[in-house]
């Protein structure tokens, strides 16, 4: 007879939660030591996450991984761990949008007319119209996408 009140886990879907652990774990060891320091972890799974980031060869680095994923299986939830990656993920995309943001508004300000320069004061006034027309200008004469322009842009941007 079987227990019904225990619940059954196929071979299958415990080695998929095995290697979900350990892309976990994979992704912490590639974390920068800042974030990772922001991350509820144990003293047991740090000291081994900040050892397979010194292992130099593959196979040790990959064992290690392996160890990894099982002191991830005795963390009891895995969900605090996995909300500041995910954290972490989002604010990733946001800087890499808010990049992107600034730079269309370069390349849209070059190529365009005084419309886009006022659509663009419109939305940002703190901008100073003589300022960023002479930045347009000269971004302009070069003829390539210019760095002061787009670090004036994005300290109007990020305010």
């Amino acid at each position: 007879m079987q227990d019904d009140s225990v619940p059954f886990d196929s071979k299958s879907k415990r080695k998929r939660d095995m290697i979900a652990l350990q892309k976990i774990g994979e992704i912490l060891v590639e974390l920068p030591a800042a974030q990772l320091s922001k991350v509820p972890l144990d003293s047991a799974l740090l000291e081994a996450i900040i050892a397979a980031r010194t292992l130099p060869s593959h196979g040790a680095k990959r064992r290690q991984l392996q160890y990894i994923g099982r002191l991830m299986r005795d963390v009891e939830d895995v969900t605090p761990i996995q909300a500041a990656i995910d954290k972490f993920a989002l604010k990733s995309q946001q800087g890499k949008a808010k990049f992107h943001q600034i730079e269309r508004w370069r390349d849209k300000l070059v190529a365009g007319e005084d419309e886009v320069m006022q659509e663009f004061l419109l939305q940002y006034p703190q901008g100073e119209r003589q300022r960023l027309r002479q930045l347009v200008r000269n971004a302009k004469k070069k003829g390539t996408p210019d760095k002061v322009l787009f670090q004036y842009l994005k300290g109007l941007i990020d305010i």
